[in-house]
């Protein structure tokens, strides 16, 4: 098991990349989506980057333990390569089409607070305070308000409520995978990155093909964009959190989760013209709020320096 978390500025860059590029993968799967079907595209996504990381692991020698791994650790990973992106990317495919983006939006920013009970529990050094907890409450709440009334309101779908379970435990998958990441021995990142992909590889694709039939010919410009969404928010984006996990730890991770729709709601206005909600100003003081509540201690060591 490695040592307790170590948050530097490094750590704060990393989280600030991955919700920008996380929060605009929802316009370009939107734009994915009219040439290929949901469980295709999150296959086409996945498999794009791991043959893409197989290649960079292979020329810098496929490292990946330290030593020899026990039964238990393969099993672990096993485990995380489905929970971190396959079993989630597939109920989010299929959650979604029953329930409102909203709702959506707010069970991915639920993520922090499901990591943060089970972090306590079972990683050293990430222990409930009372600060802590009090700041991710508040973060969410930011969240809702930023979202607005699609928050919570229903979409009319008679499958609404197996939709709603769908997300939320999508959201559990990550918060899962991100605790059991961080209690792996040491590891080499990109050969835990390349075998977590090839895991969760070998899980979509019989999955797309069982539920959605062969694979579609998409046309060219699907082609890119899938291209697009493996290489940045897929492979590059997989292996800065598994860097993020592994140094800092998954609660500071979750943090990411409440960054995700701010700047999908920003990219929406600046780049298709959406309006801006009015309550963003005041969802976005609360999300820094709550970010800083709930890593104060980091946030003084850093700029105690």
């Amino acid at each position: 098991m490695t040592d307790s978390p170590r948050i530097t500025a490094k750590s704060w860059l990393m989280v600030a990349i991955l919700g920008f590029t996380w929060g605009g993968t929802f316009l370009v799967t939107e734009v994915a989506l009219t040439g290929i079907t949901p469980f295709w595209l999150a296959a086409g996504r996945i498999c794009f980057a791991a043959i893409l990381m197989v290649a960079i692991w292979g020329t810098l020698g496929a490292r990946l333990f330290d030593g020899k791994a026990s039964s238990g650790t393969w099993t672990s990973l096993a485990a995380i390569g489905a929970f971190s992106s396959a079993i989630p990317f597939m109920l989010l495919a299929w959650g979604q089409q029953y329930v409102t983006s909203g709702f959506a939006g707010v069970s991915m920013a639920s993520v922090a607070l499901i990591v943060l009970p089970l972090a306590h529990f079972f990683v050293p050094g990430e222990r409930m305070t009372w600060r802590r907890t009090l700041g991710f409450i508040i973060g969410f709440v930011g969240v809702c308000i930023l979202i607005g009334g699609q928050a919570f309101e229903a979409s009319g779908a008679q499958l609404e409520t197996a939709g709603r379970i769908a997300c939320i435990c999508a959201a559990s998958c990550y918060g899962i995978s991100s605790v059991l990441m961080r209690r792996l021995p040491p590891v080499d990142p990109i050969g835990l990155s390349t075998v977590l992909l090839l895991i969760a590889a070998c899980i979509v694709l019989p999955a797309a093909w069982i539920v959605e039939g062969p694979p579609p010919l998409p046309d060219t410009q699907t082609l890119v964009v899938i291209g697009f969404l493996g290489l940045i928010p897929t492979a590059a984006a997989n292996m800065l959190r598994v860097l993020v996990i592994r140094s800092a730890g998954p609660v500071f991770m979750s943090i990411t989760n409440y960054q995700v729709p701010v700047w999908s709601v920003l990219m929406g206005a600046v780049l298709l013209n959406e309006p801006l909600p009015s309550s963003l100003l005041l969802a976005m003081a609360l999300i820094l709020t709550g970010v800083g509540l709930s890593q104060y201690g980091a946030l003084r060591r850093l700029f105690a320096r």
